[in-house]
C-alpha cells in the first residue's frame, strides 16, 4: 500500500483521525516553526498577519487562537492593546506538546495555554470576542460539529478568522500545487525529521478538505453570518470569515 493511500486511509475515520493528528503533530512540535518557515518561504508569517487585520482585536477583547500549535497567532495578539486595556489570549490545541513549544517562545507573555479539542471546547457559552486559527480547519476530525462548537464559544457579534491551504479555481494550477505538495512535503519530511510521512499528511488532508467556498457553506449552514474569504496565493491559501448573530 503507498504511503498516500496508507494515510488517506488513517483519517477517513473521525475518531482515527484525532489520534492520528495527534501523534503527528506530537512527533514533529520541536521543528514545526522550521517547517512552516521552509515549506512557505516565509509567506505564512505574512497571511497571519493578514488573519489579524481582518479578525479587528481591539484593546479589551478576549481571544481564542484555536488549533494554535506554536502560537503565532496568539503571541501577536497578545500585542495589540492601546495602552489602557490589553487582549486576554488562550491559545488551545489538541497536542500538548506543541503548546510546550509555544509556551517556551512566549517568554514573559501573558498567555493561557490549554490542551483541548475543537468538537468539545473547555469553555462556556459566549466566552470570547474573537477566535483565529491558523492551519486548522483541516485537522479537524468533523469539520461542521467544530464550526458549531466554536459559534457556541463566541459572544454575539464576535468574529471566526481562519487561514488553511486552499482549493484554486483553475485546474492548471491546482495540478500543479498538488504536484508541488506531493514532492515536497516528502522532501521536507525527510530532511527535517527523517520520515517522508510527517508532512505527506498535508495534501491528503487537502483532498478530503472542502476548500474555501465550501467553508463559506458550511459556516453560514451551522449560523455564522457575513461569511467570505479571501485567497491568497492565487486560491492555494484562503483565509476564511464570519460572525456569529447579535440577537
Amino acid at each position: 500500500m503507498s504511503l498516500n493511500r496508507r494515510i488517506s486511509d488513517r483519517i477517513e475515520d473521525p475518531a482515527e483521525k484525532r489520534r492520528y493528528v495527534r501523534a503527528l503533530f506530537a512527533g514533529v512540535a520541536g521543528k514545526y516553526d522550521l517547517t512552516n518557515d521552509v515549506m512557505s518561504f516565509g509567506l505564512h508569517r505574512r497571511w497571519k498577519t493578514r488573519v489579524l487585520e481582518l479578525a479587528r482585536i481591539e484593546a479589551g477583547h478576549r481571544v481564542l487562537d484555536l488549533a494554535a500549535g506554536t502560537g503565532d497567532l496568539a503571541l501577536a495578539a497578545g500585542e495589540i492593546g492601546d495602552g489602557s486595556a490589553s487582549v486576554d489570549v488562550v491559545a488551545t490545541d489538541l497536542t500538548p506538546e506543541m503548546l510546550r513549544v509555544g509556551a517556551g517562545r512566549a517568554g514573559d507573555a501573558r498567555l493561557a495555554w490549554v490542551a483541548g479539542d475543537a468538537a468539545s471546547l473547555p469553555y462556556p457559552d459566549e466566552s470570547f470576542d474573537r477566535v483565529v486559527i491558523g492551519y486548522g480547519l483541516r485537522n479537524f476530525a468533523n469539520l461542521d460539529d467544530c464550526l458549531a462548537e466554536i459559534l457556541r464559544s463566541l459572544r454575539p457579534g464576535g468574529r471566526l478568522v481562519t487561514l488553511d491551504f486552499g482549493h484554486p479555481r483553475s485546474e492548471l494550477i491546482r495540478r500543479g500545487y498538488f504536484g508541488y505538495l506531493d514532492a515536497s512535503t516528502r522532501l521536507v519530511g525527510w530532511a527535517l525529521h527523517r520520515d517522508a510521512e510527517s508532512y505527506v499528511y498535508i495534501p491528503e488532508s487537502l483532498r478530503r478538505f472542502p476548500g474555501q467556498r465550501d467553508v463559506v457553506r458550511r459556516m453560514e449552514a451551522v449560523g455564522y453570518e457575513g461569511c467570505g474569504y479571501e485567497d491568497l496565493l492565487l486560491g492555494t491559501m484562503a483565509i476564511n470569515f464570519g460572525r456569529r448573530p447579535r440577537p
